[in-house]
């Protein structure tokens, strides 16, 4: 049986399906996030995406404050808060306010792209200069949450003082060498974007200063995870995905019958979309664990942030529950969580000891 020695960590992007609303979306969230707790993933989040038709977490961080107060125990926060789009002061205070609510359970993971289209960029007032400061907009916002303002006069309330660990998010060479040289961790989202992940992962981890946050480099790897009861299932759940993602990037939104969506997948600009599903694990549970232990030792990662993009949410569901089944410590099993068999001793809460990150006990960076 393949082992992860790593945790593992869920990336929901609140998926709005067919004929489903924004509503739907936050409930199957909630169904999520209180099904990964009980099956001790470490952290749930949720990423900042404008003017996308299938995706409701836009408003971010009142999505988090939803959810963290539907669980008790699993970490929630973003993955990520598109910090360009967002005055420092601003994001400060709305998770320091997170941060008083729900202490010791909220991450912010900040990102430099404007998560969405050129035309949505402008209805957000972000300028096309805007993700040049975002170094100097993580460093801004940091000194707020550490009670320590760059701006003369200026402190963040709620959020001065609150330490809410920080995360820098990539898909390039320049998210890895900011990571390091703040000594912050450092999630690359390979689930879409796989191409510069080894030559990212190594650059961080060569530049890699430590911090008062973090004293060892921490990669958080980005992974699409497709388990299902049959190898058939999950491949028809894949041929979903793909259509949907066909749909949504391609076609604009625009309606299209199975077959059209078929054809737009076998063009150039189809191709370069499935590539982004180059690291997807899909299969059996036996599949889906081998492929996701040789990917957290191909990638060198600390920690896996899985996305289960499964259309249907009883397959998202079982999808979650086929991965931690005898891969994160403390889980309980498939068997029992259908029976409603109560779970033994220590099983049924997050894990709180993970050899494989450098995190502590409350799953936040070390400062020691």
């Amino acid at each position: 049986m393949p082992t992860v020695s790593v945790p593992l960590s869920i990336l929901d992007l609140a998926f709005i399906g067919r004929g489903q609303t924004a509503r739907d979306a936050f409930d199957a969230s909630v169904m999520i996030a209180q099904r990964a707790e009980e099956l001790g993933y470490r952290r749930v989040w949720y990423a900042e995406h404008h003017n996308m038709a299938t995706i409701a977490s836009s408003a971010t961080s009142v999505l988090i404050e939803h959810i963290a107060s539907k669980t008790q125990t699993i970490r929630v926060g973003a993955g990520g808060i598109m910090l360009p789009n967002h005055a420092p002061l601003v994001i400060a205070e709305h998770f320091g306010t997170l941060e008083a609510l729900h202490p010791g359970r909220i991450d912010l993971g900040l990102g430099r792209a404007p998560g969405t289209d050129p035309t949505t960029t402008r209805a957000l007032r972000r300028s096309v200069t805007s993700a040049d400061s975002f170094p100097e907009d993580v460093l801004e916002l940091q000194a707020y949450l550490a009670g320590e303002t760059r701006v003369p006069g200026v402190n963040a309330t709620p959020g001065r003082g609150a330490k809410v660990p920080l995360y820098i998010l990539g898909s390039s060479l320049f998210g890895a060498q900011l990571a390091a040289a703040l000594g912050l961790p450092y999630a690359f989202a390979s689930h879409f974007a796989p191409h510069d992940l080894l030559p990212a992962v190594a650059a961080y981890r060569r530049a890699f200063r430590p911090s008062a946050q973090l004293q060892t480099p921490h990669v958080i790897a980005g992974l699409t995870v497709i388990a299902a009861d049959t190898a058939r299932d999950a491949k028809e759940q894949l041929r979903a995905v793909e259509r949907a993602r066909a749909r949504l990037l391609l076609a604009k939104g625009q309606p299209l019958t199975d077959e059209e969506a078929d054809a737009l997948l076998l063009s150039p600009a189809g191709q370069q979309l499935r590539q982004m599903l180059t690291y997807a694990a899909v299969g059996t549970r036996d599949e889906v664990h081998a492929y996701v232990a040789d990917f957290a030792r191909h990638a060198g990662a600390d920690e896996l942030m899985v996305l289960h993009p499964s259309p249907a949410l009883d397959a998202r569901l079982r999808s979650v529950e086929l991965l931690a089944d005898g891969l994160v410590r403390g889980s309980r099993s498939a068997l029992e969580l259908r029976s409603g068999r109560a779970p033994s001793e220590g099983a049924g809460a997050p894990s709180r000891s993970h050899p494989g990150g450098p995190d502590s006990d409350d799953g936040r960076p070390r400062s020691d």
